[in-house]
């Protein structure tokens, strides 16, 4: 029983400078009570200091909880991660350049922990070829105090490849239901798996220690050995928390429609109203086709799987999510990343390889900004941070792209008599000549002869030739005043311009399963 330790006395054994690998989605699969631990040791003691804290998703609840434990000048020296949005106190340090901040994909990261534990030399990939990610370009450095490079660009049999760098972790803080008396834990009642057992064998074959918490310790030798994610063998120490730090998602304790545990009828999930937001997602739908496999983003593209659920196809496609879901409803909002009623459940790095190896047959994606070039940003904007999560590896491996969001932010936009009526336009212009940061690279598409679409509720355009082409627009759009009066360039103008189908204007839409399966 000497592996069960208090949180405090978990926060004593991280020692300064260390490098801190942690797993988490939201708050499902993170340790909060050692994180509390952590910080509480901080403000007392100015202990640990100086640390490296990687991560691979965004780990948080937009407010407290998660990462923002973390957030302290002198506790942090460097992160490296792909998403801060849920961290605000960790995204303010990198906005006030108070840290070393680097942002590399998200499948990268969850991949490098097997590659530390195999000991090779790091990660080769393509992904992130000309992105921010690329030494030719940013090296995935965010903030001006951020000047080691830690992404190489080699060449392996005349082409190009990017070499991330492996580093030793000292201490994996992991996650799981249930540990035995022995330490071996399963994660019976988590939503998803993450990459638990990866960083566990990374921390254990780099010489250093693994802490672990649960929600409860049972007795030797009574979980199902195949149910057991980490060997005890791979624990160094396990925290036992309280149910309020244990959270499976933001807004649940537990729901066991997420953890497999039983089945919810697809009645219960409320149609969307019918809005902008409703209007993108259903000419998004008319992209699904049957059996294909799909990755759908957080933010807009959520609402994809609301429709097809609407639309009774929701099992005619296979959604799946980078966190490793495979089936069902996907999760929206603070659920993102689970899935109702899934039919199987894998570990994140095993879903990137997937990807990675052009599994996906289509990605839908959130767009906060375009260029004329069809390149988008989601990680940066000006000083404000968030960082790519997994759409460099999801859109640089996908057959076809479709980037969905609204054509300006803020825009007040009515629906009558099937047709769009701005009341008032928004503040931001979203196409721009130039993105702050290259996210998703147009030049890198053409060279991969991907199919690229921008949906939004008034336009949608597709990259050809290398550059933002309009095809559709959608009815009661003026194309000079709605259109090309907001766009910070010029796009090319296709020669079968057409109007945006418009029974997706309607209250009731019932084209869905004909246009699928047309596809």
């Amino acid at each position: 029983m000497g592996k069960f330790i208090s949180a405090e006395e978990a926060a004593l054994l991280i020692p300064d400078d260390a490098t801190v690998g942690i797993t988490g989605h939201w708050v499902g699969g993170f340790a909060e009570e050692i994180a509390i631990a952590v910080e509480n040791r901080y403000l007392k003691t100015d202990h640990p200091q100086n640390i490296t804290l990687v991560h691979a998703t965004g780990i948080g609840d937009f407010k407290e909880r998660g990462t923002n434990h973390f957030g302290h000048e002198g506790l942090i020296k460097r992160l490296i991660c792909s998403h801060t949005s849920a961290a605000p106190s960790l995204a303010s340090l990198i906005e006030q350049n108070k840290i070393e901040c680097y942002f590399l994909p998200q499948g990268v990261i969850c991949q490098m922990w097997k590659a530390i534990a195999a000991n090779k030399p790091g990660v080769y990939s393509k992904v992130g070829l000309e992105t921010f990610i690329d030494p030719r370009i940013e090296g995935g450095k965010i903030t001006l105090k951020t000047n080691e490079e830690i992404v190489e660009l080699v060449e392996i049999k005349g082409e190009e490849w990017l070499h991330y760098n492996r580093f030793p972790i000292d201490v994996a803080i992991i996650r799981g239901t249930y540990a035995d008396e022995k330490g071996n834990i399963c994660m019976d009642k988590e939503a998803i798996l993450l990459e638990q057992r990866a960083l566990a064998m990374a921390a254990k074959n780099s010489g250093g220690k693994v802490i672990a918490q649960v929600e409860n310790i049972v007795k030797a030798d009574t979980l199902h050995p195949k149910h057991v994610k980490v060997p005890g063998c791979l624990v160094d120490y396990i925290v036992i928390a309280k149910p309020e730090n244990h959270l499976q998602t933001i807004p649940e304790a537990f729901n066991p429609a997420l953890s497999g545990d039983i089945r919810m009828p697809l009645d219960q999930i409320k149609p969307m109203e019918l809005t902008i937001r409703k209007i993108i997602a259903r000419r998004c739908s008319m992209e699904l086709a049957n059996n294909k496999i799909v990755n759908l983003g957080i933010g807009m593209p959520e609402g994809i799987a609301n429709v097809a659920a609407e639309e009774g196809v929701i099992n005619d496609v296979i959604f799946t999510t980078e966190i490793g879901s495979f089936g069902g409803v996907l999760g929206s909002g603070f659920y993102f990343g689970t899935s109702f009623n899934a039919e199987a459940t894998i570990e994140m790095a095993d879903m990137f390889d997937f990807y990675d190896g052009g599994g996906l047959d289509i990605a839908f994606l959130g767009l906060a900004q375009v260029d004329r070039n069809g390149n988008v940003n989601v990680s940066k904007f000006g000083s404000k941070v968030a960082g790519p999560g997994g759409l460099i590896n999801i859109s640089q491996n996908t057959k076809k792209v479709i980037f969905c969001g609204t054509f300006t932010n803020g825009a007040d936009i009515r629906i009558e008599d099937d047709k769009l009526v701005i009341l008032k336009e928004g503040r931001d212009v979203k196409f721009c000549n130039h993105v702050d940061q290259i996210t998703f690279s147009g030049k890198n598409a053409q060279k991969l002869n991907q199919k690229v679409l921008y949906v939004t509720e008034r336009a949608v355009f597709e990259l050809d030739g290398g550059e933002l082409t309009l095809i559709e627009i959608a009815p009661g759009i003026d194309l000079e005043r709605d259109i090309f009066s907001l766009m910070g360039f010029q796009p090319k103008l296709s020669n079968s311009l057409k109007q945006m189908d418009q029974g997706i204007f309607q209250p009731k839409w019932e084209n869905s399963k004909k246009i699928k399966k047309s596809n």
